[in-house]
């Protein structure tokens, strides 16, 4: 087996589509927009591609992604790869695999996750979302201040807002419930959504779940597949999101890692 570093996107995406919904941030990232912060990690076995990982650095933390095939050179390959690691970053990994890298990482569980597909695509277009609006950087302060009360551990950077992918709902002119994407790719035709919340004092009102639709709307008008990543004991959002048409369709773990 050999461990190589990858830089060519056609080879990525073929290996990458033997499971898009798997690997839909990963998908997504092949686009120019996120590529010039990727590197990418592979592992060769009779010169046949076994395994791939990526780590991104495109947002404060770096971000280390290793969803595995499920092959035998799963636990080698992370037992070389960590060599290339910082000292310091998030990871989604497959479920079982993160104690490989125990004896030279310091790991905080943040718990099993799920990954969630818009499978029903009927559902969401049949969901009410009129006032539901388009959200831009004139709203950023009313963003950060959602976030802030409502979602303090978001993944959410300004930049993101370019996407032109960010929809909330306001009541009384005060932003109440926001749903928007880490990943957008119209290229590759793939998105994930994330950074979605609605403010305290609004929930069980189905505001999420309008946000979350009318993003999703305006999503199909350019990809063929959407997922989201989800916390496996967060049973509102997930029977939220099962509501508009998603489905479980893996699961994973998520780790803040630092070098001992």
């Amino acid at each position: 087996m050999e461990i190589i570093t990858l830089h060519d996107k056609s080879t990525l995406e073929k290996f990458l589509r033997k499971d898009t919904f798997l690997h839909i941030y990963e998908i997504g990232d092949l686009d120019d927009y996120f590529w010039k912060y990727t590197s990418w990690y592979g592992i060769l076995q009779n010169d046949k591609l076994q395994e791939v990982a990526l780590l991104f650095t495109g947002l404060s933390t770096p971000t280390f992604l290793f969803l595995s095939s499920g092959g035998l050179s799963a636990k080698e390959f992370l037992l070389s790869v960590q060599n290339f690691l910082p000292s310091a970053f998030y990871m989604h990994i497959s479920t079982g695999l993160y104690d490989i890298l125990s004896e030279k990482f310091k790991l905080v569980s943040h718990g099993k996750h799920y990954k969630m597909s818009l499978v029903n695509k009927e559902i969401v277009q049949s969901i009410e979302s009129n006032e539901v609006i388009q959200l831009n950087m004139d709203d950023r302060k009313e963003i950060l201040d959602l976030y802030s009360t409502s979602y303090p551990g978001n993944w959410f950077e300004l930049k993101m807002l370019q996407t032109g992918m960010y929809y909330g709902l306001k009541k009384d002119g005060k932003l109440e419930s926001i749903a928007g994407v880490h990943v957008f790719s119209k290229d590759y035709k793939v998105a994930a959504l994330g950074n979605i919340t609605t403010h305290p004092d609004y929930r069980a009102r189905g505001f999420g779940t309008s946000v979350t639709a009318m993003l999703c709307k305006n999503l199909l008008k350019h990809v063929t597949h959407i997922g989201l990543n989800v916390k496996q004991d967060n049973h509102a959002a997930i029977k939220c999101y099962k509501s508009i048409g998603f489905e479980i369709t893996s699961e994973y773990e998520e780790f803040t890692v630092e070098k001992r």
